[in-house]
């Protein structure tokens, strides 16, 4: 039997979709966490990166920056031109929404059961009255969001984050995130229960996470082309998140300026 062209259109879309999800998962974190530089970029702060692999790193990271170029800055920004800033608001819900169970299984993880009953509620609120997670009614109640992986989870327990790292595609990282990103990955509650559902979800949830974020990450990666040194700016700003995260974990005062991310005390 032909499919329509349209589902195989859609279908087409989603692989690519997933396999872009790769690169864009790492800046949708950057855009979340990242200030608007104002001016000439600062490079770097604190103490050196641990960055053995510099070279590589640097070698890699053109790479991705020319993927981006090519594929997802394109899509981002016909994205955000086509779509209206409503829209892109629900599309941003509901990828948010879906990643409320991982956060709960890391807050448990951490030892932090009042964060983890808050993002279950969440989670429930706004998968039912919130139409699938396409309105965060849970927020509107003072039920606070905020993210957890299992990188951050190491972090808590006092693993150091290790080497600096950049893979093809899949951006920056660290020995210590990237093990936790596989984990994150294994463990995701909601791809492990809709594995036996319609294929075309998994399509549906590459793509929205896609386009949302490289469509808020779209400010941080233009100011990279006005850096003095992008490939520095870029781990500045992945480090200083990754540290804050872990900060937040431990149960301390965010202290990064102009930081969106939410905090909630353990």
């Amino acid at each position: 039997m032909n499919l329509p062209s349209s589902f195989s259109t859609a279908r087409r879309f989603g692989l690519v979709a997933s396999l872009a999800l790769l690169c864009a998962a790492p800046d949708r974190v950057l855009a979340e966490a990242a200030p608007e530089p104002a001016g000439e970029p600062a490079l770097e702060s604190g103490p050196p990166a641990n960055d053995p692999w510099e070279g590589f790193n640097r070698k890699t990271f053109k790479f991705n920056r020319g993927f981006d170029r090519v594929l997802l800055g394109p899509l981002g920004r016909g994205y955000i031109k086509v779509t209206p800033r409503a829209v892109r608001g629900r599309v941003s819900a509901f990828v948010t929404n879906l990643a409320e169970p991982r956060t709960a299984l890391n807050d448990l993880a951490q030892g932090r059961p009042r964060a983890a009953g808050v993002t279950t509620s969440r989670f429930l609120i706004n998968t039912t009255v919130g139409g699938f997670g396409l309105f965060d009614v849970g927020g509107k109640l003072g039920l606070e969001g905020h993210q957890g992986d299992f990188g951050q989870t190491l972090g808590r327990y006092g693993a150091g984050s290790g080497r600096y790292l950049v893979l093809p595609l899949m951006g920056p990282t660290t020995l210590r995130d990237g093990a936790g990103r596989l984990v994150d990955m294994m463990t995701d509650p909601v791809a492990l229960a809709t594995a036996g559902g319609p294929k075309m979800f998994g399509s549906i949830r590459s793509t929205a996470t896609v386009l949302d974020g490289r469509a808020k990450a779209d400010g941080f990666l233009r100011a990279l082309d006005d850096a003095a040194d992008p490939y520095v700016m870029m781990r500045s700003a992945y480090l200083q998140n990754r540290a804050d995260m872990v900060r937040q974990a431990r149960g301390g005062a965010q202290v990064l300026p102009d930081f969106d991310a939410a905090r909630i005390e353990p």
